[in-house]
């Protein structure tokens, strides 16, 4: 590994050389691929007219044949694309404004021409009208240890409906724009079973799979555009044609991202050595602060749990209200929010989205996990960590919204979202993300991620799970871990550190993110019998019910009518289970799980319940209920 490390920072110092600057003393990550770009974008045709230089090491033991790459904007070419198809109608092209990216000339290091021996592949579905995919087979072998330079040249039109990228009205959100090289998986790494290509197609419901990279990119732009990249801005300078040329660099990121637009403001600031940098349109004015801080907190909270954030600098970007289908979206160091002036303070809606947003900095930027066959170790993990840092921040039980008639924390709502919803039963997370059947893979991937981690934390504690997420940093950071990767920094973890008989979490994970159970449990009877011939003796007897397919240990809380409160631990593999009490007191009341930990359990009413209860929590409930009712009519007047 230390001889590839070292090769790869060889070819890394050659490629990139020139006159550029070294923004990390210690690189982080291998450097397979690296990308030198010029980039030129005529704001009349949303055309980006670029002329690459890359390469890519070969890693692998056996000489490789092709190298593959993605062209993810001929997504939106025509409507016949893998990406339009699974899209329906929720997806329309705009008439006579599509995307592609045209490859007009490429070549290798010899000036071989290679343009005759590209071809367009689908290898997910064989839809023959796709060409988010090509293969471009080389003339010689590429032999362990060699690279493979290509110098192209090609013409990239941004689409002018704006989903993850795009163009409207003057604004152009530049995202997956460039043609970039897949990920060639070694035997043994993830799932491969043999050396071999990991490129897939541009799915409606997938993020992307890349290696690190070193981006040095050149874009000209007419001069009046204020532009935030993912990379670190090395110069700008005036050219003679009212345009400017910025030159940016950024290490050891998966993608390179950009936008532009006229009418932005800047606002600088910084966290420890992290230069933040902050764009929105000047009617968001209002929102600045409250955007600045909530990244701040994410730094802080994720620096300290999880790892280290390694990068010196960060641009985030709010869009104007008609560039808002870019928002919410994420490329390590550079992503996506969105905010509305005039949003009340007690709504934290853009705060989670900025939140959101920079967590894919850990979770798809710095682990690099393929999230196309995986969503899960991205969004759910994401999702799971953005709940925390929200309530941690702002209220846990009032993180998201924080009014006199409602409060909600986002841990609740994430739970909502997997409780409420019907399909919840319809498919394990082993899916890739083009495979869930329709109006699954946001339920799935997001919310029952992110339940399933909270539900890990409340059986494991918060300093086992930290530490678990510490471990997996520590030992796949920059490295393309897969799931079973995870699960096995957990089970040690948790054999480390749990004073549990059981010694690892595949008894977990089995039932909660590969299973399609539900976790209900149910407190179904209480009886207090008087036992005669005595003065005051009665036996007491709860009957406990697990009503769902999924065992989870929990907590039983039983209360006596003299004030006395007894802690039963029950394993919860039994479908009843009964408990038994004899003496001069009686059962008052029984609560299962009463520290609501197990966010899993879909049920909570049936958790608990009181022999004599009194009216006041089903008032309290109308109260919420009418509360609840006038919230939502005032905010249909913001």
């Amino acid at each position: 590994m230390k001889k590839i490390f070292c090769l790869a920072l060889f070819f890394t110092g050659l490629s990139m050389s020139l006159h550029s600057q070294i923004i990390l003393t210690k690189p982080l990550s291998p450097r397979q691929t690296g990308y030198k770009i010029d980039a030129a974008l005529d704001t009349r045709t949303a055309i980006i007219h670029g002329k690459m230089r890359a390469f890519w090491v070969n890693f692998s033991n056996d000489p490789v044949e092709e190298v593959q790459m993605h062209l993810y904007l001929n997504a939106f070419r025509n409507s016949r694309s893998t990406f339009m198809k699974e899209s329906g109608t929720s997806f329309s092209l705009v008439a006579n404004d599509s995307g592609y990216v045209d490859i007009i000339t490429v070549s290798d290091s010899k000036g071989s021409d290679l343009l005759p021996l590209l071809r367009y592949i689908s290898p997910d579905d064989g839809n023959s009208d796709d060409k988010t995919v090509v293969s471009i087979k080389l003339p010689d072998p590429c032999k362990p240890r060699d690279t493979v330079w290509l110098n192209m040249e090609f013409d990239s039109r941004l689409p002018g409906t704006l989903y993850r990228t795009g163009h409207t009205n003057g604004y152009y959100f530049a995202g997956q724009w460039f043609p970039k090289f897949g990920v060639y998986e070694t035997s043994g790494m993830r799932y491969a079973l043999k050396d071999s290509w990991n490129c897939h197609q541009f799915h409606r419901h997938s993020e992307f799979y890349s290696n690190h990279s070193v981006y040095e990119v050149n874009i000209t732009i007419p001069s009046d555009y204020v532009v935030g990249t993912g990379g670190l801005i090395m110069d700008e300078k005036a050219n003679d044609d009212s345009t400017k040329t910025i030159s940016c660099r950024a290490e050891d990121i998966v993608d390179f991202a950009w936008v532009a637009w006229t009418g932005f403001n800047i606002y600088n600031d910084k966290w420890n050595d992290v230069a933040i940098t902050f764009l929105y349109p000047s009617d968001h004015e209002d929102q600045v602060q409250r955007q600045v801080q909530a990244v701040k907190f994410g730094l802080e909270y994720l620096a300290e749990r999880v790892g280290p954030y390694p990068w010196p600098h960060l641009t985030f970007v709010d869009p104007p209200t008609f560039g808002t289908g870019s928002a919410g979206m994420e490329y390590t160091t550079l992503f996506t929010t969105v905010s509305v002036t005039g949003i009340p303070e007690y709504l934290r809606l853009p705060q989670l989205t900025t939140i959101h947003e920079f967590g894919h900095a850990y979770f798809m930027g710095i682990f690099a996990s393929n999230e196309f066959e995986e969503p899960w170790m991205d969004e759910g993990m994401n999702t799971y960590w953005e709940s925390r840092i929200i309530d941690h921040f702002y209220g846990i039980r009032s993180g998201l919204i924080d009014h006199p008639l409602m409060r909600l924390s986002d841990k609740s709502y994430v739970r909502m979202n997997y409780v409420l919803s019907p399909d919840k039963q319809l498919v394990t997370n082993a899916e890739n993300s083009w495979s869930y059947p329709p109006g699954t893979y946001s339920m799935m991937s997001y919310q029952k991620t992110g339940v399933i981690f909270n539900t890990l934390e409340g059986i494991t504690g918060t300093e086992i799970t930290d530490e678990i997420f510490r471990e997996y940093y520590k030992n796949w950071a920059f490295k393309h871990p897969s799931g079973k990767d995870f699960i096995e920094v957990a089970n040690k973890v948790y054999a480390d550190h749990s004073k549990d008989s059981l010694k690892d979490l595949n008894w977990f994970f089995s039932q909660t993110l590969f299973g399609t159970d539900i976790c209900d449990y149910k407190v179904s009877d209480i009886t207090n019998t008087f036992v005669p011939g005595t003065d005051s003796t009665y036996k007491s007897i709860v009957r406990l019910q697990r009503l769902g397919g999924i065992k989870l240990p929990v907590e039983v809380l039983v209360t006596f009518n003299n004030g006395e409160k007894l802690s039963v631990k029950w394993d919860g593999r039994d479908r009843y289970k009964d408990l038994e009490y004899t003496g001069n007191r009686k059962v008052k009341s029984v609560a299962i799980d009463p520290g609501y930990v197990i966010s899993m359990d879909v049920n909570y009413i049936n958790n608990s319940m009181t022999v004599r209860p009194d009216r006041l929590p089903l008032s309290r409930f109308y109260i919420k209920l009418i509360s609840f009712i006038q919230f939502f009519i005032s905010i249909l007047f913001i």
